[in-house]
């Protein structure tokens, strides 16, 4: 009963936590591509700009409370605002139920909500700005250095270094052989500069191994939601298209599931080979 009452209260949280970040990031989705300040001016009505009341900016309950739009010009508010502020509450939810009361979820909560970030402003503008990338890829970097300086071990923290580099360097290096490979056989450019760079801050958070990981289910990811649409398309309009796709939440899915699940899902294919 007494872990109940407080399981309860820490989960409510840390549920809001994760929300608050989810409205910040809704912040970085459309302000980072428009080149605008981050924090000037306050959040505002994009139609009538009339500041928003701080009470209109309270994750989920305020969109709810808004009936979905503008207090001052009744302009409609997209549902992707709250939509993206639960989705990140429970995002945080789940890795801390993962790691509990450790540095890994504070580190983790911050790798989640930058690949949260880049996957939407992929989808809205099929660009991965270098800001978040290579800023994301320096967190990675700084954040091993500091698990290994927690264990007081010198040798740990250029182990975590290293780790942490060589990850890095080769989802930068194998993400740019793909697209010279597929430019060469298909004769324009296969993917995005912001890809390769998206695949060195993955590693640096998740080192090689669960770099490869993720690489393999991204493509996974791609080929059956993409290829998917693609047959129903074809069936449709009869006709054969070829369309460029956003590949970077593609790659935050499989980033994601290899975080979470990875060791789980590497043990079992290791184990297809044990007899």
């Amino acid at each position: 009963m007494n872990e109940i009452l407080v399981i309860i209260p820490a989960n409510i949280i840390i549920f809001a936590l994760g929300a608050s970040i989810g409205s910040f990031i809704n912040v970085v989705v459309y302000r980072i591509p428009a080149g605008l300040s981050l924090l000037f001016p306050p959040s505002r009505c994009p139609k009538c700009l009339n500041q928003l009341k701080p009470y209109d900016n309270v994750p989920v309950i305020g969109w709810i409370t808004l009936k979905g739009r503008c207090r001052y010009c009744r302009t409609k508010i997209s549902a992707r605002y709250p939509v993206v502020e639960t989705v990140t509450g429970l995002m945080f939810l789940l890795v801390f139920s993962i790691f509990e009361f450790s540095p890994l979820t504070i580190g983790y909560w911050i790798f989640c909500s930058w690949l949260l970030a880049l996957s939407l402003i992929d989808l809205d503008t099929m660009t991965l700005p270098n800001p978040l990338t290579t800023s994301g890829l320096v967190l990675g970097v700084i954040f091993h250095v500091c698990i290994g300086w927690l264990t007081g071990n010198s040798t740990e923290i250029i182990n975590q270094i290293m780790f942490s580099v060589v990850g890095a360097i080769l989802g930068l290096w194998l993400f740019d052989a793909i697209a010279n490979l597929g430019s060469a056989i298909l004769g324009k450019t296969a993917m995005g500069a912001g890809d390769a760079k998206l695949a060195a801050m993955m590693g640096a958070w998740l080192g090689w191994k669960y770099l490869l990981l993720a690489c393999f289910l991204a493509c996974c990811s791609g080929v059956t939601i993409y290829g998917g649409g693609k047959i129903f398309s074809v069936s449709s309009t009869k006709q054969k298209t070829s369309k460029a796709f956003p590949f970077g939440p593609h790659l935050a899915i499989g980033a994601t599931i290899s975080l979470i699940a990875g060791e789980v899902i590497l043990s079992s294919y290791l184990q297809l080979f044990v007899r």
